[in-house]
């Protein structure tokens, strides 16, 4: 399906007016019509299509997407309110109740029950509201960012010669809030922490635990649930990472068989087959996704030809967020059969019933192979792409509370059949024998290399089983990696989504989030990813806090550290006035709940000073905040960092001392090295400008001599060798003007094209008029030669018939 078409089906009509104008810029671009019937793109018609997609297209998408974040913001903080008033007229209520179940009995009590449940009901349908229009927007910001990177993939490709804009609207939208997890984090964190209160609410006895980190997904394997944490990590900083596990976790020893190697190395090389069908239907649900989202893949370690162990393994994402993995093991020679439907693992399973495993295990085993065939079936499935990469892993033996893998050296590698003249694998087998019969390795030089796709960077995936420090802690030195420069957050990152997307971007109508990403540095300076961290922290311990004033108790035990700008944040300067409000107050019992209550609302609703005697900013005349001060007011910092981006906002550059500004370019500096062929194709471009001057001198000089020294003379041959003549000088003097001036561009370094094109149009173009104005005039004289015999006869006989005619 074409994007087009894609987005006005997915279009949410409250915001119609506000998506990419596509149609708009294909028509500036001229898509619908055929390059040979294309009219020249002139830098007139690149200026409007640039100025219409970065100054009005990408202006409007990025403002609305700003004002509509900020407008749910607003609304959850509402929401949240309400909430705490709920909370404390029910306590208020409980206070009396005594009272009032002796006077009214007991039909009175449960009548303000249901009023509570009632008012409790309307609250969880705002909250749907602002979770519903929170997920439109994700799918805005996925459509318009998918519709950016379409469009000027079409432009660079249609007007790719001379013009070039992909890489400039990579860093646009890598700028900007588009298609990424960080803008909308935060707030679905506080709706989990105020749905989580509601149903505290409803059932006080229910034992849930706190909402999961969205910065997390949680899975279960062989019945065990972990959270996952996805990190890339930058090859300067693989190293540092490696070590530092390795002095809390031992490196994973596998076993002979999976280890075995052509190099022999520890780390085993994995591959990984996934599956999809034409429409690429498990791509789109995994990207958008939707509930219950499946993926489905063959897994080995080492080379095939090695016959390894082959594993074929279903992931399955629950409407709750979790995921289940399902798996078996089967032999090489029956995976064809098994996906074509035609083998059930019947030997499985009497093997299984010769060794005598349990019923239920045996049940189990045909329940799963049955489901994994019919939804190869139902959905058509084949092998769409392999991803190849290197796995080293952490793990104390008998412990797996912690899991750690990073993966390196990740290539993607088409694997499908969708070009029936040309598929990439035979469509008769279930893999590429190409790579699989050669022990064909990485970088995979023997196969065409638009079939590839590497990853730059390594994959850290941590899991952490949820009993870990009663459920919710982590060691910390998980949680000091987790939160350091070293690695780069990406918490829904999959390979089978990145192989789909940077192999077959023409066939998909949705991006990853992530790929904005990819086309920035992610090595960040140590200072600012501890801030990023702190400031992280003091978000997740506010919205507890909230959760704790709604309840009555203490979630949340976070004290930021004294070198952290979290530590002179909203929460922290909030949590000091709190306590000593708490410490001079009588009734310290209701002083601690409005305390806790206290945290949950923006600095400056109540009167007090922090213990730095900061001014409260009115709450009309401020933005709301959601974390630190710093995040809100980024004057009031006074890092090195805050104060060099003032002074660059400003205009204002400051050099150390002893520096001075550069005056030439970097690639101008240094000793001039030019390649010898550089200067060999200057010269032979002249060499053969010269050799045609000489044949144009030499014709003309011949024409002139022959004409002049014929009998009578010959006027017409004197001045086409004239002509011929003055052209070949001017092609003498042009290509010795070329000569001097390349030159003059090379030694330069110019960025400037080569290209000079007025000479040949006008060598050309005189030849041709020259030829043209010979063949008119030649023509002239022998028609008058022929007819001129006897003129006067002939032209009284052409009046008389002319007369005759009028």
């Amino acid at each position: 399906m074409r994007f087009g078409k894609t987005l006005r089906q997915s279009v949410y009509p409250p915001w119609k007016d506000q998506y990419i104008d596509y149609a708009k810029l294909k028509s500036i671009l001229r898509e619908d019509k055929p390059d040979d019937e294309d009219e020249p793109w002139t830098e007139e018609d690149e200026n409007r299509f640039c100025d219409e997609i970065f100054n009005t297209q990408l202006e409007k998408v990025a403002k609305f997407q700003e004002t509509k974040i900020e407008e749910l913001r607003n609304r959850t903080d509402e929401a949240a309110e309400k909430l705490k008033h709920l909370n404390e007229q029910q306590q208020s209520e409980e206070g009396g109740e005594g009272d009032a179940a002796q006077e009214e009995g007991e039909e009175g009590k449960h009548e303000e029950v249901a009023v509570d449940k009632q008012k409790l009901k309307e609250m969880e349908a705002e909250l749907d509201g602002i979770t519903n229009e929170v997920k439109e927007l994700q799918k805005y910001s996925n459509l318009n960012y998918t519709g950016f990177l379409k469009i000027v993939k079409k432009h660079d490709r249609k007007r790719g010669d001379r013009y070039k804009i992909r890489p400039m609207m990579q860093v646009n939208l890598s700028n900007r809030p588009f298609n990424s997890e960080q803008a909308y984090s935060p707030l679905l964190n506080k709706l989990s922490y105020m749905y989580f209160a509601i149903r505290r609410f409803e059932a006080p006895d229910a034992g849930d635990v706190l909402p999961i980190d969205p910065d997390s997904q949680p899975e279960t394997h062989n019945g065990e649930k972990y959270t996952a944490h996805k990190f890339w990590v930058h090859p300067d900083n693989l190293l540092e990472v490696k070590t530092y596990i390795l002095r809390r976790l031992p490196a994973l020893v596998y076993s002979e068989q999976s280890a075995k190697e052509v190099d022999g190395q520890q780390d085993p090389t994995i591959t990984s087959l996934y599956f999809d069908n034409a429409k690429f239907q498990l791509y789109s649900k995994k990207v958008e996704r939707e509930a219950e989202a499946s993926s489905l893949r063959l897994r080995w370690y080492g080379q095939l030809s090695a016959r390894p162990e082959i594993l074929l393994e279903q992931k399955l994402l629950h409407e709750n967020g979790t995921s289940e993995e399902r798996k078996f093991a089967i032999k090489e020679k029956y995976v064809k059969a098994f996906l074509d439907g035609e083998y059930k693992m019947e030997k499985s399973v009497q093997k299984m019933e010769r060794k005598g495993q349990k019923a239920e295990d045996v049940e189990e085993f045909k329940g799963t192979a049955d489901a994994i065939q019919e939804f190869v079936r139902d959905n058509k499935l084949e092998p769409l792409v392999r991803a190849n990469y290197v796995r080293t892993a952490f793990q104390n033996p008998g412990d797996d509370r912690v899991r750690i893998s990073i993966d390196t050296d990740i290539a993607f590698i088409r694997e499908d059949t969708l070009d029936r003249d040309r598929p990439c694998r035979d469509p008769k087998d279930w893999h590429r024998a190409d790579i699989d019969n050669s022990n064909m390795t990485n970088p995979f030089k023997n196969i065409n290399q638009s079939e590839v796709s590497r990853f730059p960077y390594a994959v850290l995936e941590i899991k952490l089983k949820e009993d870990v420090n009663n459920k919710r802690g982590r060691p910390v030195w998980i949680q000091d990696l987790m939160g350091s420069h070293l690695v780069h957050p990406c918490p829904r990152f999959s390979k089978f989504v990145q192989g789909v997307a940077s192999l077959f971007e023409d066939y998909v109508n949705r991006l990853p989030f992530w790929l904005s990403d990819l086309n920035t540095d992610i090595r960040k300076d140590p200072q600012r990813a501890f801030q990023e961290e702190e400031e992280r922290r003091a978000r997740r311990a506010e919205n507890e806090q909230v959760v704790g004033s709604f309840l009555g108790t203490k979630l949340s035990s976070y004290k930021p550290s004294r070198s952290s700008p979290a530590a002179k944040s909203y929460l922290a300067d909030r949590m000091a006035t709190d306590a000593a409000a708490a410490a001079a107050s009588p009734k310290s019992g209701v002083t601690t709940s409005n305390q806790q209550q206290a945290v949950s609302t923006p600095a400056g609703d109540e009167a007090g000073e922090s213990s730095q005697s900061q001014p409260l900013i009115p709450r009309e005349n401020r933005e709301i905040n959601y974390g630190t001060l710093s995040s809100v007011l980024p004057g009031f910092s006074l890092s090195k960092y805050s104060r060099a981006k003032r002074a660059r906002e400003a205009g204002i550059t400051s050099l150390p001392p002893g520096v001075t500004e550069p005056k030439e370019w970097i690639k101008n500096s240094g000793p001039l090295q030019i390649e010898p062929k550089v200067w060999l194709a200057n010269e032979r471009t002249f060499l053969k400008w010269q050799h045609i001057c000489v044949l144009l001198g030499g014709l003309a000089i011949s024409l002139y001599t022959a004409s002049a020294s014929s009998k009578g003379g010959n006027l017409l041959g004197e001045v086409m060798g004239m002509v011929f003549l003055g052209v070949a000088a001017f092609t003498g003097g042009w290509s010795w003007w070329v000569l001097r001036r390349r030159r003059e561009m090379i030694v330069g370094r110019s960025g400037k094209d080569f290209d000079f094109v007025l000479g040949p149009m006008v060598v050309a173009g005189a030849l041709g008029v020259a030829l043209v104005v010979n063949f008119g005039i030649a023509y002239q004289q022998a028609f008058e030669k022929h007819w001129g015999g006897d003129g006067g006869h002939h032209g009284n006989r052409s009046g008389v018939d002319m007369g005759d005619l009028r």
